[in-house]
């Protein structure tokens, strides 16, 4: 899966932009990248929403265990990755119907946490139990929530493309020609939401994130790693 931000959406980390330009690589624009992401997956289905969002997903080579999913309702787009423990309890603590799967419950948790505030967003997604990776855009409010399991049981990784924009991938190598240097794996037990101010830890949401960068000859321009007594490694 695949979604890419303009600026105007997303703010480039900091650590990324840095990192891209201690050490310099081919990158692509965001444009160039969706293309080369539809070349690689012929099946690939994708989404613009606006001039400043583009989303897209593939079935191919997807795990049975972990498969991939895209839904849009009340103009909040959602990508999917992997499957949920605790599905048919949140679908009673949410109120949804039987027949609702992962990726609607995502979009009727981030719902709920929009239009309950101030409901801790840290509790949403604590409250997801299994293997998964997804992206939310809620159009209404130009937001967006990023978030990936305690494990990293999922792959996810962020990265900047040539023009700016902010892209996520569960692709490293896709990224990797895109973005250069300036690419990291997304922590393990963490989102980012725009409507938060950024990069927070679910778990413990109070411990500071820091980017340690990468020595040159990783493929990384840097590791974000959560302090405190309970850290969480991104690396895979």
């Amino acid at each position: 899966m695949l979604g890419v931000f303009s600026s105007s959406i997303v703010s480039p980390p900091e650590e990324l932009v840095a990192a891209g330009s201690r050490t310099p690589s081919p990158k692509m624009t965001a444009a160039a990248l969706r293309k080369w992401f539809e070349e690689k997956n012929p099946s690939a289905v994708s989404v613009e929403v606006g001039e400043h969002v583009q989303l897209a997903y593939t079935h191919q080579n997807e795990s049975p265990f972990q498969p991939r999913s895209f839904a849009v309702k009340d103009e909040v787009f959602c990508l999917f990755e992997g499957a949920l423990d605790n599905l048919g309890n949140l679908r009673q603590q949410y109120g949804l119907a039987k027949s609702t799967n992962e990726v609607l419950l995502v979009i009727e948790a981030y719902k709920a946490l929009r239009d309950r505030a101030p409901y801790p967003a840290n509790h949403v997604v604590g409250h997801l139990s299994g293997s998964f990776a997804f992206i939310v855009f809620d159009k209404s409010t130009s937001t967006l929530f990023v978030a990936s399991d305690q494990y990293g049981k999922v792959p996810l990784y962020w990265g900047i493309t040539a023009d700016g924009y902010v892209a996520f991938a569960d692709d490293a190598e896709l990224l990797k020609g895109a973005c250069g240097k300036s690419l990291a794996s997304f922590p393990q037990g963490c989102f980012y939401s725009t409507a938060v101010g950024g990069l927070m830890c679910y778990e413990n949401p109070k411990n500071k994130i820091t980017a340690v960068p990468a020595n040159e000859e990783e493929i990384w321009g840097a590791t974000f790693k959560v302090e405190g007594p309970a850290v969480v490694v991104a690396r895979q």
